[in-house]
């Protein structure tokens, strides 16, 4: 019995698909991990893909390492070849690669939740940010939101205008931002951030990932975010 016999047929519609992309709804629990690793299988066997050319991204450790069974489960022979990881982890293996031309060293930190509040502690102590109006935490929080929508400290300083809070997110930003560069180091933001300025600024390291996946499958989808 063929493994796709398993499927239902709508699951097997979509391992099946031929051209161009494709985009998966359906509820928790409904197989969609399923579909993803069993069209691996499908690409690999069937279609006669290169392992090297996949690329299988999700978002927790824990789904990662799922996915990863199932497709070393599936697949077999060659599946050590294909790369199933987190967006973040991703991030890492490229930047590792190639992030030394867009200013950084290839050893860079990652910097933790605790780094990052200690960096920012600093910078409220040197910006003079009455921290009792505006904590470390929500400085933080709207830093995140800024890189998850790509928008850059400079960007985000000319959209603060004249509101205090606003001013003052923007100021720590730039500040944190120039702190972390000076110190060779990145937060978990950062990672993907930095990646998609890799690929705009770097059309080599660009093209390499463009020719090496050929075949993305992105777990849980709809948690995504701008960049």
């Amino acid at each position: 019995m063929s493994i796709y016999d398993t499927l239902n047929p709508e699951q097997k519609r979509a391992v099946l698909h031929d051209k161009g992309p494709l985009l998966i709804l359906a509820g928790a629990g409904s197989g969609k991990t399923r579909v993803l690793t069993h069209r691996i299988a499908y690409l690999i066997e069937e279609r006669g893909v290169n392992p090297w050319n996949i690329l299988a991204i999700t978002f927790t450790n824990k789904a990662a390492r799922e996915m990863r069974e199932r497709v070393d489960k599936l697949v077999g022979y060659g599946s050590e070849n294909i790369w199933v990881s987190t967006f973040h982890s991703t991030c890492v293996r490229i930047l590792r690669r190639f992030i030394d031309t867009i200013g950084y060293s290839r050893s860079f930190t990652i910097y933790d939740t605790d780094d990052q509040k200690t960096l920012m502690r600093e910078i409220c102590k040197y910006l003079n940010i009455d921290t009792k109006r505006i904590n470390e935490r929500a400085i933080l929080s709207a830093i995140s939101k800024a890189k998850d929508e790509l928008i850059t400290p400079e960007e985000f300083e000319r959209s603060a205008g004249g509101d205090y809070n606003s001013a003052n997110y923007a100021k720590a930003y730039i500040e944190y931002q120039k702190r972390l560069k000076s110190s060779n180091a990145l937060d978990f933001d950062d990672l993907i951030c930095k990646t998609v300025e890799l690929f705009q600024k770097n059309k080599e390291a660009l093209i390499y990932f463009q020719n090496r996946f050929r075949y993305i499958m992105v777990d849980e989808y709809q948690d995504t975010n701008t960049a």
